[in-house]
């Protein structure tokens, strides 16, 4: 609480009283017509941040066929010339890619064979 001396209590009753005189005889006002304002601003703390579904976009009612490129023609090439008649020993022999191996039954030549690989399976190939 505040304490004032014992000269201001008159003079602040007085500035009390005059002021009361004035806002009962003075005509409301509807504009501002300044002044200062001490306290505390209001304090607004809003919803958290919520953000929306992303649109949907439905498919479009009609959707043109995929284009299709031509593929261009698959060019082999040629077979290698190299001798499929059985070697001067008179046994066919199997060529498969890296492997070659005799072949026990004679078979006509450019038919398929195999030959064991060394982990134990099947390279197939052309009987020469």
């Amino acid at each position: 609480m505040i304490r004032f001396s014992r000269a201001a209590r008159p003079v602040l009753l007085a500035c009390c009283a005059m002021l009361m005189a004035l806002a009962v005889a003075a005509p409301a006002h509807a504009w501002w017509r300044g002044g200062v304002w001490i306290g505390v601003p209001p304090l607004y703390v809003g919803p958290p941040a919520y953000y929306p579904p992303p649109y949907y976009y439905p498919p479009p009612v009609y959707a043109p066929p995929p284009v299709v490129y031509a593929q261009p023609p698959t060019v082999y090439a040629p077979p290698a010339a190299q001798s499929l008649a059985p070697d001067s020993s008179g046994q066919q022999a199997c060529y498969a890619g890296a492997y070659t191996c005799p072949i026990n039954n004679p078979v006509p030549s450019g038919s398929s064979c195999f030959c064991q690989t060394n982990q134990g399976a099947r390279a197939w190939g052309r009987a020469g």
